[in-house]
């Protein structure tokens, strides 16, 4: 797994989320353990969709800048290549 430390304590590494997207632009991003994580969250999310909704939910496995926050690892920003 690429892991790269930064001078603030960043870590950039490989990581799965899942995205909100509305209107076709990327609107929030969740750091999840597994893939299976994630299409458990995304799953959990479509359920309380309405059905003319606009928003979408899609995991990726993507590289990305996290941290680990009061013991929770985020996201800062994904790095989509």
């Amino acid at each position: 797994m690429l892991t790269e430390t930064d001078t603030e304590g960043n870590l950039t590494e490989i990581v799965f989320a899942l995205l909100m997207i509305v209107d076709h632009e990327i609107k929030e991003h969740l750091h999840m353990d597994t893939l299976s994580k994630c299409l458990k969250g995304k799953r959990i999310a479509e359920r309380q969709l309405k059905a003319e909704s606009r928003v979408q939910y899609k995991c990726i496995k993507s590289k990305a800048v996290t941290e680990v926050y009061m013991g929770e690892k985020k996201i800062l920003s994904l790095i989509l290549e």
